[in-house]
């Protein structure tokens, strides 16, 4: 019977927990690009607000692919 490999485990939680502020800051950073179409912070929350919520993607889905690897590997 194989078990969880808690050495992984742990660092999938840890991608989550990254994932998870960067999930709330990514819309709010392109609202607040969207809020400000006028001035030029438009040019820089928006692009950085996709690159973050880019981030967010990619470290839920590492995360829950490590959790996953720790889990049935």
């Amino acid at each position: 019977m194989k078990h969880t490999n808690k050495n992984i485990l742990a660092k999938g939680v840890k991608y989550l927990a990254l994932a998870l502020p960067l999930m709330f800051l990514g819309p709010y950073l392109i609202t607040l690009g969207f809020l400000n179409k006028t001035n030029n912070t438009f040019y820089i929350f928006f692009p950085l607000g996709l690159v973050v919520a880019a981030a967010a993607m990619y470290f839920a889905f590492k995360g829950i692919q490590t959790i996953m690897k720790s889990m049935f590997d």
